[in-house]
């Protein structure tokens, strides 16, 4: 992360910091196109998004080169819209498994590279802009900044409203974070609407036991939860723990069946995943871990629940090949069925997870 001074400024252009856009003082020297108000921005930006993008950002902050023909320059062109399509989706990937992993300030700088690179391509009023908007609100939440926060979602409803083909899936975002801001503002009525409403679009958009609907529901628990309506709530857990089984089982039977067969040209098995992006185990592991620590804090009363949370975690982090943390899991879940003698079924399905996250062959059954 060295840096100088910019010796330089061409006529004209105006030099901003890239975190805050004040006027900048130090360049980035790996990539030279990089401008920060100060030491402080740029570390943030550095640790937050940079050092993964640095070299890319190159090309698309200096001149294009000289083309022969207008063919060529328009080939160019769309090389450089593919390469700022690509940072949008990455940028947007890395700022959301900040957040899912609680680091509200590390997503800040991945978020604004993602808006920047969405107005570039899309412009400025494109409903395109609205996740980064949300992204950014949702920060800004988990830091307090309770009124930039609805500074960001202000902006982001202006954008939906003035939107003329805006997808269920942003809409479902929109009232999501919505409901994630009256939560903060202890506004328990507003946010049951709004949250409800991103479980009416998410399911519109993939269906109402998608994982991507989950997040909803999970919300929604949470609020039930804090009011003391425990019978509630906990029907929306065990929803949300079965949504994640459900789709890590089926990943697993696909996968099992496009292993059965395919060995490299080693004689190894080929390994397996969770079929998620990075913020989407981030987001299952922050996900079933709360509902984990809900449910260990009332295991004597619901010790079934806490062994199918115990088991899906196990699961998920067999998937990720993290074999470690999948033995401990479910070596958690079967003790418990053993110690509060559940039934002979449920100890045995426990007792076969166990057995294929330790190296052995049997099927995952989990429920």
């Amino acid at each position: 992360m060295n840096v100088i001074y910019p010796l330089a400024v061409p006529k004209g252009r105006r030099i901003c910091c890239e975190v805050c856009e004040a006027p900048a003082e130090r360049v980035c020297t790996a990539c030279t196109v990089t401008y920060y108000c100060g030491v402080v921005h740029q570390r943030a930006d550095w640790g937050s998004i940079h050092e993964k993008i640095c070299q890319l950002l190159i090309p698309l902050r200096t001149s294009m080169p000289f083309y022969n023909s207008e063919e060529e320059r328009q080939h160019g062109l769309q090389q450089l819209q593919q390469r700022q399509k690509h940072l949008i989706e990455f940028c947007y990937t890395v700022a959301q498994k900040y957040l899912f992993e609680g680091k509200h300030e590390a997503a800040v700088p991945a978020a604004l590279h993602s808006l920047r690179f969405r107005m570039n391509v899309h412009g400025l009023s494109s409903v395109e802009l609205v996740p980064a908007y949300l992204l950014l609100a949702e920060a800004s939440l988990g830091m307090g900044q309770i009124i930039q926060a609805e500074e960001y979602l202000s902006q982001a409803q202006w954008t939906v409203l003035k939107s003329t083909d805006c997808s269920h899936a942003i809409h479902s975002l929109l009232h999501r974070n919505l409901g994630l801001l009256f939560m903060a503002k202890k506004n328990y009525e507003e946010a049951r609407y709004h949250l409800a409403n991103d479980i009416y679009f998410a399911s519109c958009a993939f269906g109402t036991e998608d994982i991507r609907t989950s997040g909803g529901y999970f919300h929604l628990a949470n609020i039930f939860f804090g009011l003391g309506k425990l019978d509630i709530a906990d029907t929306l857990y065990i929803k949300v723990t079965e949504i994640w089984n459900k789709y890590l089982n089926n990943h697993y039977e696909v996968l099992l069946q496009v292993r059965t067969q395919q060995i490299d040209l080693l004689g190894k098995q080929f390994e397996t995943d969770t079929g998620l992006d990075e913020a989407q185990e981030a987001e299952a592991i922050r996900t079933l871990t709360s509902i984990l620590d809900i449910r260990e804090s009332t295991s004597d009363k619901t010790p079934r629940k806490t062994v199918f949370v115990l088991k899906t975690l196990a699961l998920f982090y067999f998937l990720t090949m993290n074999s470690t943390k999948a033995q401990e899991y479910a070596l958690r879940a079967f003790n418990l069925a053993k110690q509060r003698h559940l039934s002979l079924q449920e100890q045995t399905t426990t007792e076969e997870l166990l057995s294929l996250v330790s190296g052995g062959k049997a099927h995952p059954t989990t429920q």
